[in-house]
């Protein structure tokens, strides 16, 4: 039997991961399960797995968490503090899936204490890649890709030297708009927009990918993750979303991996690696799909991934103000304050406005994060 901690146990990565146990409920015990303020569901899921801690971040919601586990057994805790005491606990694989940089200081704190921590909060690599590899190699912590796309790299890398690699493509879907005129992509609106033609997503994350930039934010992660260098990194769009991505090695071999756009297949990956394990994924039927299909990413209907590019370049500060810039403007166009075409045009003023020293800890990256989200909320208030 393992031990496994689920941060973010009530998000969509959290909810798959949690579907995969059941399914094998004999193998696993649960640690700690998290979630913001969804004291009910999390509630719920804690008896049903008999988790040892439920802990809720926003500690208003601690009241509501605990009448709901009265005479369970089970412990309750609220807040950050909390949070990140959950994630310290000891467990053979601690799955970071807290969205946004509310997820930072708990990932660290899974990663300081050296287990295997299966990654699925983009903001941590994008916003503190050097700070938080730094700490996964000072404490010889096992860092998984969850993310489909790092995912499929990780798998079609399967121990090679990176020596090797010619080059790294990751997939795109192109998301809701990937066939829009400019001249629509300004009308383009929040429903819209999160109604993802492949993935089933939160509004965020899906409005990321009608931007493109969850994939210029990846592109940051493969960075960190696989660093062969920012030249050998590639992005191309595939509909169909069924190559994940691939890698070319120097001998011209490209490995691909393929499987039906369902998150359970790479967090599977990771739950049981460095072995198998079944899902109910159906298997992929290549003859009825008929076709895959591949084009170049277009950077001026969708400039976000050159704008990734550009950060990660430039290094120290830039990722992590790029994330934040992101961040309040989705947020922004989510609420009706901003047009879609918009997002990209205020990250790219944010990141000619705002050039702050590279955060050299995780304290400097949080108090990076906020400011560079300061900075973005006064230029909404300008336009």
């Amino acid at each position: 039997m393992r031990s496994l901690t689920v941060l973010g146990a009530t998000g969509s990565v959290g909810a798959s991961t949690l579907d995969l146990v059941r399914r094998e409920r004999e193998q696993w015990r649960i640690v700690a399960l998290t979630a913001n303020c969804q004291a009910a569901e999390l509630a719920a899921l804690a008896r049903e797995f008999s988790a040892e801690i439920a802990v809720v971040a926003d500690e208003s919601c601690l009241p509501d968490l605990r009448a709901a586990l009265a005479g369970s057994g089970i412990e309750t805790a609220g807040g950050t503090a909390a949070l990140i005491a959950a994630a310290a606990r000891p467990a053979d694989l601690t799955l970071a899936a807290i969205v946004g940089c509310a997820g930072l200081a708990p990932t660290m704190a899974a990663i300081e204490r050296g287990a295997t921590v299966a990654l699925a909060n983009k903001e941590a690599l994008v916003s503190a890649g050097a700070v938080m590899l730094a700490a996964v190699a000072r404490h010889r912590t096992t860092l998984l890709p969850v993310d489909s796309e790092h995912n499929a790299i990780f798998q079609c890398l399967a121990g090679n030297d990176l020596a090797q690699v010619r080059s790294i493509t990751l997939t795109a879907s192109g998301g809701p708009f990937r066939d829009w005129s400019p001249a629509q992509l300004t009308k383009a609106t929040p429903a819209q927009a999160v109604k993802h033609p492949n993935w089933n997503m939160g509004a965020k994350i899906s409005v990321d990918s009608a931007t493109m930039f969850n994939k210029g934010l990846e592109l940051i992660e493969a960075h960190y993750l696989f660093p062969v260098g920012l030249e050998r990194l590639r992005i191309v769009v595939h509909p169909q979303s069924v190559v994940h991505s691939m890698v070319e090695y120097r001998d011209g071999s490209t490995l691909a991996q393929l499987g039906p756009s369902d998150m359970r297949v790479p967090i599977a990956s990771c739950l049981a690696w460095p072995g198998r394990m079944e899902t109910p994924c159906a298997p992929l039927d290549l003859a009825k799909l008929g076709e895959l299909t591949f084009r170049a990413a277009d950077e001026e209907r969708f400039p976000a991934t050159a704008l990734c590019r550009a950060a990660a370049e430039a290094g120290g500060a830039a990722p992590a103000v790029l994330n934040a810039a992101n961040e309040i403007a989705v947020a922004a166009f989510l609420s009706g304050q901003i047009a879609f075409t918009r997002i990209a045009v205020m990250v790219a003023q944010v990141m000619s406005r705002y050039s702050p020293s590279a955060p050299a800890s995780l304290d400097d990256v949080i108090a990076l994060d906020h400011a560079a989200r300061v900075q973005t909320r006064e230029l909404l208030e300008l336009a």
